[in-house]
């Protein structure tokens, strides 16, 4: 059973698990840095590739899997007594940065943030109104969220270089969660990772992605206060 907007309360949505394992498979296989192609060409091809409601499932997927991978991650490297919430990962980078690994680019399952990840979130932001016929968008919500902390928690507390590609990715997922948030009736509270950077007013030198040059800036609290707060 999916929740989706509308007011008929439940609806069942068919599906085929074997298309969607298939369709998961592909994505992991035929994309990643093993190919000769650029990040934002790849995963403008996986966002093509995630279409339907087939395609939308594994899109919410390939997001569950890959946050799930880095919540297990630190998990096995938080020693008792640090602060450890899905929901707000600034606490533990701030209180335990510089004991941490920030290993979003090598996490088990076989996805890349820059490319499947990236891909994926831009299918769910570019089918927003069908992905909540598809699956509970709650979960799919958080998932988003979720990822954006983790990634803004590797530029401030990791010292991760922030590059056109981290950028992009970072603005697909405001942008996601943006229009998912539009398609619920009653979306959630923003999660407090949010709410906190949306007090700020810092801008970052985003690098180009091949050299050391300076390609622009990125205000991240500017741009969820632009997107979540309209």
């Amino acid at each position: 059973m999916r929740w989706f907007r509308g007011g008929a309360g439940k609806r069942q949505v068919d599906h085929d698990p074997d298309r969607r394992q298939a369709l998961l498979d592909e994505v992991r296989e035929r994309f990643g840095v093993h190919v000769p192609q650029r990040f934002p060409e790849q995963a403008r091809a996986v966002a093509e590739l995630l279409t339907g409601d087939d395609g939308l499932a594994v899109a919410a997927t390939i997001l569950q899997q890959y946050a799930d991978a880095a919540y297990a991650d630190l998990v096995s490297q938080v020693r008792p007594g640090y602060p450890l919430d899905r929901r707000n990962y600034r606490p533990l980078w701030s209180a335990a940065g510089s004991q941490l690994r920030w290993q979003l680019f090598a996490l088990p399952g076989g996805f890349h943030p820059y490319v499947q990840v990236a891909g994926a979130v831009a299918a769910v932001g570019g089918q927003a109104r069908r992905i909540v016929r598809v699956t509970d968008p709650r979960p799919l919500l958080s998932h988003l969220f979720e990822v954006l902390d983790l990634l803004l928690d590797g530029w401030e507390f990791a010292r991760v270089r922030v590059d056109t590609d981290a950028a992009s990715l970072a603005v697909t997922l405001i942008t996601a969660a943006r229009d998912l948030n539009a398609e619920l009736d009653d979306p959630p509270p923003l999660p407090p990772p949010v709410r906190e950077l949306m007090r700020r007013n810092r801008t970052i030198d985003v690098y180009a992605t091949t050299d050391n040059r300076i390609a622009g800036t990125f205000n991240p609290g500017k741009t969820m206060r632009e997107a979540l707060l309209a």
